[in-house]
């Protein structure tokens, strides 16, 4: 449970050579789903920074399993937390063996880490890593990345997002450096780009939001142009033309926790330049071609597993095959089975195919919210909400956000006799039983549009979401 500093790039390598599994934790989630993890994984050490003791000494006490406890104490966050365990980082470290010899695995198919999901319905799944896959995406990510030798990487992306991409691991396959960042603010990270001679960074939109909004007095001149990875919905024409007038060349990639998060890269063509803005930011919009290092990636009818037409058309479900899809959920024979039927995974994000083997998303089957580059399940927030006395009926959707990509707008239909429920009750009480993050920025009160068998209208809501001021 570490902020994006030196211990957590250390983990990445120290804990699987001694033949142990990494479970990066999510820093935005609550104790419950913390407790979950710990307990589900069997989590047998727990290295904390400080600045997470509140949650986390929630969590040890709804956890099952007793972990040792490790703290680390940050100099660089001086308001932190109270101690948990009884042995400090630096002193844990200084503890160890010089001539220890680390453990290379001993089949290469063996689990390097695991990565929990934001759980759709339910509790969250772990997605099981493996060696083989961690160096093959090493190899992928310098490809896509378009790194060469000695890059200088600046971590703006959360390690514990897929392992960062598993870029922790990428940078050691051309000697790069990385530039720890505790926290994602526009002056320091321009500060690190200048002085460090920074040449590539990953993040969700919001990065590149926080980037192009600075204020005059926090922008530092870039030495030279930047090599910036996104992920999640393209970026807008004006975003893109806003990082370039401030020194970034920007990919959009896409992926999922399960192929070790992108897989897939939008490989710009250069013809592409000389078409009309609308033509190009078409061509933006598509997610792009498998990642070299996948073996396969196509669109398929799931029914009967059939490729769609490459007619652009055609909606069927984005799948993967190869070395970068993840061993399988661990302990969920069931969910694995399910996600591999037919020896494909299986997304769940439904696209097309165009005739250049370009695939683009069209929509998402599980009404997964994207924000800042994080998941939320609407049927969780649905049922945050539902749990509240007053509420009837609650629809959670994407909305649309400058800053965030995605945030949750709900709609909700209250009981008879309620009518003094505000909006900023119902955001209190989400914010009492959810990650600040997966709770909803917008409330309307109207009647929520049904099928005639009842079901909910969710393409009518995402509609009025829009509209919401």
């Amino acid at each position: 449970m570490l902020a994006n500093t030196p211990p957590m790039l250390e983990a990445h390598y120290g804990v699987p050579m001694t033949g142990a599994v990494l479970n990066t934790l999510n820093t935005r989630l609550d104790a419950a789903a913390l407790a979950f993890m710990l307990d589900h994984a069997d989590a047998k050490v727990l290295i904390t920074d400080r600045e997470f003791a509140p949650v986390i000494d929630q969590t040890l006490k709804l956890a099952r399993v007793k972990p040792l406890v490790i703290d680390y104490d940050d100099t660089e966050f001086p308001e932190a937390g109270a101690r948990l365990g009884e042995l400090e980082y630096e002193e844990f470290i200084a503890g160890g063996d010089p001539e220890f010899e680390w453990r290379p695995p001993r089949d290469e198919w063996d689990a390097i880490s695991l990565n929990y999901t934001s759980g759709t319905t339910g509790n969250p799944k772990g997605a099981v890593y493996h060696h083989r896959g961690a160096a093959l995406m090493g190899y992928g990510n310098i490809i896509a990345a378009n790194m060469g030798r000695h890059p200088v990487y600046l971590w703006t992306l959360p390690m514990f997002h897929c392992n960062g991409w598993c870029f922790p691991w990428s940078l050691s396959v051309v000697v790069g450096t990385h530039i720890c960042l505790r926290q994602v603010r526009a002056k320091a990270m321009y500060d690190a780009m200048a002085e460090h001679g920074v040449t590539h960074l990953c993040g969700a939109p919001i990065v590149m939001s926080t980037l192009i909004n600075a204020r005059p007095e926090e922008r530092r001149a870039l030495p030279r142009k930047v090599e910036f990875i996104t992920a999640a919905a393209p970026p807008p024409e004006a975003v893109l033309a806003g990082m370039a007038d401030a020194g970034f060349n920007v990919t959009h990639v896409y992926g999922l926790t399960e192929t070790y998060g992108p897989a897939v890269v939008n490989e710009w063509n250069a013809e592409w330049e000389s078409l009309e803005r609308d033509s190009r930011a078409a061509k933006k919009a598509r997610q792009g071609v498998r990642y070299h290092a996948l073996d396969a990636l196509t669109v398929m009818d799931s029914p009967t597993m059939e490729q769609v037409p490459a007619d652009g058309e055609t909606l069927g479900e984005v799948m993967f095959r190869g070395n970068i899809v993840m061993k399988g959920y661990l302990k969920n024979p069931k969910a694995t089975a399910d996600a591999f039927a037919g020896g494909w995974f299986h997304s769940g994000d439904l696209g097309v195919l165009h005739p250049d083997g370009y695939i683009q998303l069209k929509d998402r089957s599980k009404d997964i919210i994207i924000s800042g580059g994080e998941n939320i399940s609407s049927l969780e927030v649905e049922d945050a909400l539902m749990r509240h006395p007053a509420v009837m009926l609650a629809a959670v959707v994407a909305r649309p956000d400058e800053k965030w990509g995605e945030t949750p707008c709900a709609f909700v239909e209250k009981k008879p006799g309620h009518d003094h429920i505000t909006a900023d009750d119902l955001i209190a009480w989400c914010r009492e039983r959810l990650a600040r993050y997966k709770c909803p920025r917008h409330i309307a009160f109207t009647e929520i549009p049904k099928t005639s068998t009842g079901k909910m209208q969710k393409f009518r809501l995402r509609q009025l979401a829009k509209m919401i001021g």
